[in-house]
C-alpha cells in the first residue's frame, strides 16, 4: 500500500480526496460502500462510518477517523483549504456540501487510475489465476450439451463452473448469446433455446482477490453456414493481427487499427472476388473515402482489466493511450451478421517489451459442441 501511495503523492499538487471505492481499495486494500481517503504530503487519513470502523482501524499506514453515516456532510466539518477531488466519482450533492463549507476544490482526473493501469507482480498473479480458472471453465463448458438448452441456463452453468473451479467471485455474470442473438455484441442472455448450426458467443469472467479475468470464445453447434464459417476465419485473423501489435510503446489506436484493418482487408478481397455474406452483411457496409472500409466491428478492440473489468488503457480508434509494460488489456474483435449470428474472440494479455503474454490459453480454433 505504501508504495502505491508514494507513487500517487509524486503526482499531487495538493492533497487528494479519493472518493472512488475501487481507488480506495487499490491504495489501502480496504473495501467499503461509504469511505473516503485523503492523501496528504505527510499522512493518509481514512474516513468511514461505524459499520466499517473495526475493519478500517486494522488498515496499516493510515490514520482512521470514524465519521457519521452522512460521510461528506461530516467531512465538510473536518477538512479545510485546497483539496483535489475525483470529478468522476464525487457526486454533485457531495461536492456541494464540501464547497459550501468553504473548501477550494480542484478537479483531478485519472490520477489513481493511471497507477492502476500498470500492474505489479501481485496483481498479475491474481489475474493469471483468474484467467486459468476461466480457461478451464471453457474446457468444461465445451463438454456440456448446448442444443436445446436456453442461453440463460447455459450462462448460469458457466457461472457455476467458474466458482466450482475456485473463483472467489465473478467479474460479471456470463454473457451467452446464440443464433441471431449473437449478432448483438452485448445482448442479455435470454430464454431462447439454442439450435443446431449456430454460433454461440460466451463472454465470462472469474475474479481472484478482486482481480478479474475477461475471455470470450465462440462455439459452433454443428456445421455452420458458409458465411458464418468464413466470418469466424476473418475474426480470428483480425484477432491474431491485434495480438501481434500489442507491445510496450505501441499507440493503443494503432493496435486497434491492426485488427480492424486486417478484417476490412479480408472483406475487401472477398468483395472484389464477387462474394457476398460476411463482407456485405457486416464489414463492407461502411465504405469511406479512398476505397477504405470503415468499422469492421462497432466496438473498440479492447480495454484494460484489473479490479474493474473495464479500466485504462483503452484500445479504440480515438484512444490517446500508449501501452506500457504491465498493462493488462483485452484483444476482442468481433464480426456480427445481423439476423444471422456473430463471432467474437477475446484474449486477456499482459503488455511486455516483446509482445503480449496471453493469459487465456483455451483454444481459439472453432470448437463444435453438441
Amino acid at each position: 500500500m505504501s508504495n502505491r501511495v508514494e507513487r500517487l503523492r509524486a503526482s499531487l499538487e495538493e492533497p487528494l480526496l479519493v472518493s472512488d471505492a475501487t481507488n480506495v481499495r487499490y491504495l489501502t486494500s480496504f473495501e467499503s460502500s461509504n469511505a473516503a481517503l485523503l492523501v496528504e504530503p505527510d499522512r493518509v487519513r481514512l474516513f468511514a462510518d461505524f459499520r466499517y470502523a473495526e475493519g478500517a482501524r486494522r488498515v496499516a499506514g493510515v490514520e482512521f477517523e470514524e465519521t457519521k453515516r452522512a460521510l461528506y456532510a461530516d467531512l465538510a466539518t473536518r477538512l479545510r483549504g485546497r483539496i483535489g477531488f475525483e470529478p468522476e466519482a464525487l457526486s454533485y450533492a457531495h461536492w456541494r456540501a464540501l464547497a459550501d463549507a468553504g473548501l477550494e476544490l480542484v478537479p483531478r482526473s485519472g490520477l489513481v487510475e493511471r497507477l492502476r493501469a500498470v500492474k505489479d507482480e501481485s496483481e498479475l498473479e491474481a489475474l493469471r489465476r483468474a484467467s486459468e480458472i476461466t480457461s478451464e471453465a471453457y474446457a468444461r463448458l465445451a463438454e456440456e450439451r448446448f442444443v436445446g438448452r436456453t442461453e440463460r441456463e447455459l450462462a448460469w452453468r458457466m457461472d457455476v463452473l467458474l466458482r466450482e473451479l475456485g473463483g472467489h467471485d465473478l467479474g460479471f455474470p456470463t454473457h451467452l448469446n446464440a443464433g441471431p442473438n449473437s449478432a448483438q455484441a452485448h445482448a442479455l442472455s435470454g430464454d431462447r433455446p439454442i439450435g443446431p448450426g449456430e454460433t454461440v458467443i460466451v463472454d465470462a469472467s472469474a475474479a481472484i482477490d478482486g482481480y478479474c479475468s475477461d475471455c470470450t470464445r465462440t462455439f459452433a453447434t454443428g456445421p455452420l453456414p458458409d458465411d458464418l464459417a468464413r466470418a469466424y476465419e476473418v475474426c480470428l485473423a483480425g484477432q491474431l493481427a491485434g495480438l501481434e501489435a500489442v507491445r510496450a510503446g505501441a499507440a493503443a489506436r494503432d493496435v486497434d487499427a491492426a485488427a480492424r484493418d486486417r478484417i476490412a482487408a479480408d472483406a475487401c478481397a472477398e468483395i472484389k472476388a464477387g462474394m457476398t455474406g460476411v463482407e456485405a452483411d457486416a464489414i463492407a457496409r461502411n465504405v469511406i473515402t479512398e476505397g477504405r472500409y470503415g468499422d469492421a466491428f462497432g466496438h473498440g478492440l479492447g480495454h484494460g482489466v484489473g479490479l474493474l473489468v473495464h479500466e485504462a488503457p483503452v484500445l479504440r480508434p480515438e484512444s490517446a493511450d500508449v501501452l506500457e509494460v504491465g498493462n493488462v488489456v483485452t484483444v476482442e474483435p468481433g464480426v456480427y451478421l445481423s439476423g444471422r449470428g456473430g463471432i467474437r474472440i477475446e484474449d486477456l494479455v499482459v503488455v511486455t517489451d516483446d509482445g503480449p503474454e496471453v493469459l487465456t490459453p483455451f483454444t481459439k480454433g472453432l470448437v463444435t459442441v453438441r
